[in-house]
């Protein structure tokens, strides 16, 4: 019994590390989500070019940004490739950066911040706003997933 409960112990340990670990791959997710989300946002908006563009723009920015910040790294820290990174992190980040992506999108359409006329007009920040702790929300049990089945690296 004595042995039952210490590995109840050891797992605990090891759950909690995760959990930690999760939080801050989903900050660093979200740290390169927000800079390809606000900037394809605000060309959209600027450019008033539709809510589905808009979107679309964001979405590719998103993943081309959230990509390069976890990338690069590790490619300078392990001396890789980019091709040889790419293989290590591209799944991971595409799953976490998606539904990132799905959440962030949403609440923003929800709050109207897409619809904005402007971004200097306060819905278009009220929007970016809400929808980052949203995408945050989102990713982090992924993340928290993909981390506990070894298909998502720690950055």
């Amino acid at each position: 019994m004595a042995a039952s409960h210490h590995d109840h112990h050891a797992h605990d340990g090891q759950d909690s590390t995760t959990l930690v670990s999760s939080a801050h791959a989903t900050l660093h997710c979200l740290t390169g989500c927000i800079i390809g989300e606000v900037a394809g946002l605000a060309i959209g908006t600027t450019l008033g070019i539709g809510v589905f563009w808009t979107i679309v723009l964001a979405v590719v920015l998103a993943y081309i940004s959230g990509f390069t910040l976890a990338v690069f790294p590790l490619m300078k820290r392990e001396s890789l490739t980019f091709r040889q990174a790419m293989s290590v992190i591209w799944l991971g980040e595409a799953i976490s950066i998606g539904a990132m992506e799905i959440a962030m999108n949403g609440v923003d359409y929800a709050v109207g911040g897409m619809t904005a006329g402007s971004v200097l007009a306060p819905m278009f920040w009220a929007g970016i706003a809400a929808a980052a702790p949203a995408g945050f929300l989102a990713a982090w049990p992924v993340n928290y997933y993909l981390l506990k089945r070894q298909l998502k690296c720690c950055h």
